[in-house]
């Protein structure tokens, strides 16, 4: 039988303690440890340096592709406007007399006359056309995805394909327009022949090819009324008309002010339309600013008389981008 020592029980050998060996500040007092290799400040900085002109790489090849094609395009037109230029002899520095000649050609007013007269057309048409679409696909519930596809396909179709399309409706001919009023016993009409109604045709084709996307851009912005105001409107007995005046035109405020001014500054660079339909005429009653600027350089090879009208035609629409930029920033 085992017989109980009366000696205290011998403490087998183990591993050290840790804990007590690390004193309460972590050693940082009584032990000055070495910075690991690769974390020393000249590393670090190296380092940083490396990414700093890794990103000034990317940025500078993003910076020389706007300077090689937008930037000195810009400049170099500005300059041409003050130089004779035909690309057959050396250049010559005129000064003002690109703009003197510019201001004595009697086409000059009559290009910005019909430009306005188009941009007032195209406000009247145009603007109302792609928000009354909107509003009534928005109230409907069946069909919206097929129709908001038909609505948005003449965009995508080729400018040149719109207007050979168009070219047919208006032929005085087989027309498909003069086939209609044919029809209602209504006689039929020169569309781009007549001085009175070529320009409402090229509004018209303009108005057809390009609301599908501001019609969109309606629709965005009417998804994101509230519809508590609508159901308190309901509520208060308002009308259909009434809530158009009163609740949607209001929340749409900035929308439409915004569209508005790129319609103007779109408007006012027209030149697919008359330079594919009627070539300015008849009676240079559809020559715009820019079929005006294309005669100068490539029918009459005057580079400096173009670019002249270009340099005006930028202040101009440089004066509305000020000023959509004013009221973006102002929104945001």
């Amino acid at each position: 039988m085992a017989v109980p020592s009366l000696l205290p029980a011998r403490k087998t050998a183990g591993p050290p303690d840790r804990r007590a060996a690390v004193p309460p500040d972590g050693g940082a007092t009584s032990v000055n440890r070495a910075p690991a290799p690769g974390r020393t400040p000249a590393t670090a900085r190296r380092r940083r340096l490396r990414e700093n002109l890794t990103a000034y790489a990317f940025l500078a090849a993003g910076v020389i592709c706007f300077a090689l094609f937008s930037w000195y395009p810009i400049v170099r037109g500005w300059l041409l406007g003050f130089q004779q230029v035909t690309f057959a002899q050396p250049a010559q520095w005129v000064g003002w007399d690109n703009f003197q000649r510019l201001f004595d050609d009697p086409l000059f007013l009559t290009a910005w006359r019909n430009t306005g007269w188009f941009t007032l057309l195209a406000l009247v048409f145009g603007f109302a056309a792609p928000l009354v679409t909107a509003v009534v696909l928005n109230e409907l519930r069946r069909g919206t995805a097929y129709l908001r596809m038909a609505v948005y396909l003449p965009v995508m179709l080729p400018p040149i394909v719109t207007m050979l399309l168009w070219r047919w409706f208006y032929d005085p001919g087989p027309g498909l327009f003069n086939n209609a009023l044919e029809v209602l016993h209504l006689p039929a009409q020169q569309w781009l022949e007549s001085e009175n109604l070529a320009m409402v045709s090229l509004v018209l084709v303009s108005t057809w090819a390009n609301m599908g996307t501001t019609t969109l851009i309606y629709l965005a912005a009417l998804g994101g009324i509230p519809g508590d105001l609508y159901e308190a409107a309901e509520l208060d007995g308002a009308s259909i008309r009434q809530r158009l005046w009163h609740v949607t035109l209001p929340q749409l405020r900035f929308i439409l002010m915004i569209t508005l001014l790129l319609q103007v500054i779109g408007t006012m660079q027209v030149f697919i339309e008359p330079f594919a339909l009627t070539g300015g005429g008849p009676n240079d009653a559809t020559v715009t600013v820019l079929l005006l600027l294309y005669r100068y350089a490539f029918v009459y090879n005057d580079f400096g008389l173009a670019s002249a009208l270009s340099t005006l035609l930028f202040l101009v629409l440089g004066t509305f981008a000020a000023l959509y930029l004013r009221l973006t920033r102002s929104k945001g």
